[in-house]
C-alpha cells in the first residue's frame, strides 16, 4: 500500500490521492498498457498443450505457492478468477482442434470422444464447459444446455457400442438421435472450452491422462 500511495492509490480515497504532473500520469497509463500486454502474453504460454488443449501448471495457488510472482498471477486472473489449486481442480483449457486451427462453430461442427478407459479421472467428478471465444461468456441456447458433466452420463447421455462418449460440438442441433443427446451447443462464431477436474487424480496430474482433441 505504501508504494501504491506514492502513485495517488490509497484505500478509501479517490484516484489520484495525490496530487500528480501530467507525465507521472502518461507513465502510469504507460505502464497499465505494458503491463496488459505482458499479462496477455504469459496467459497464452502457460504451461503445455496437449491435443490442442494448453494445460496450465503452476498457475493457481496458495500465496506460498505463487509467492510474488505478480505476472503468473496476472495471467491466472485473465485465465479465470479464484482458481482452485491444481490438486483440487484440473483446468485444461482449447480455442483449437487438434491440429491447431482455431475451434469456430459457424464454420465447422466437431466431436469429442473420451475412449472408455479415457474418462477425465477425478475422485470427484469433472465437465466440459462451452464458452463464446470472444467475451468467453456462456453461450445462450435452445435447449440450456451450458456444459456436459460426468453425472449426466447415466442420465442424459448416451454411450457409443464399446463404452466411449462422443460429445458434438456445433452451432446447429444434430440430426441424429445420439447427437442430440449428447450435444454441447457452440457459438456462430469462436469458441472457447473449459474442461473441469475435480479432485483429479494423479494419472491427470502427472500427464499419464490426456485429454482428447
Amino acid at each position: 500500500r505504501e508504494r501504491f500511495a506514492k502513485i495517488g492509490i490509497e484505500a478509501g480515497k479517490p484516484f489520484p490521492s495525490t496530487e500528480l504532473s501530467d507525465d507521472i500520469k502518461a507513465a502510469i497509463a504507460a505502464g497499465m498498457k505494458s503491463g496488459s500486454k505482458k499479462a496477455y502474453a504469459k496467459k497464452l504460454d502457460v504451461g503445455k498443450v496437449v491435443n490442442g488443449w494448453q494445460i496450465s501448471e503452476g498457475l493457481f495457488g496458495s500465496r506460498k505457492m505463487l509467492q510474488d510472482n505478480y505476472l503468473m498471477r496476472s495471467a491466472a486472473a485473465l485465465v479465470g478468477l479464484y482458481g482452485n489449486d491444481s490438486k483440487e481442480a484440473f483446468y485444461p483449457l482449447t480455442r483449437v482442434d487438434a491440429k491447431g486451427v482455431e475451434l469456430d462453430g459457424d464454420k465447422h461442427n466437431y466431436t469429442l470422444t473420451f475412449p472408455a478407459d479415457g474418462y477425465p479421472p477425478v475422485n470427484a467428478f469433472w465437465s466440459v464447459t462451452m464458452y463464446d471465444g470472444d467475451s468467453q461468456l456462456l453461450i445462450k441456447n435452445p435447449i440450456n444446455r451450458y456444459l456436459i458433466n460426468s453425472a449426466m452420463i447415466s442420465k442424459e447421455l448416451q454411450k457409443n457400442s464399446d463404452g466411449s462418449l462422443t460429445l458434438f460440438i456445433q452451432n446447429e442441433e444434430p440430426k441424429s438421435a445420439k447427437g442430440k443427446a449428447n450435444w454441447l451447443p457452440a457459438p456462430a462464431g469462436p469458441i472457447y472450452m473449459v474442461m473441469r477436474l475435480y479432485w483429479p487424480k494423479n494419472e491427470a496430474l502427472n500427464g499419464s491422462w490426456q485429454p482428447p482433441g
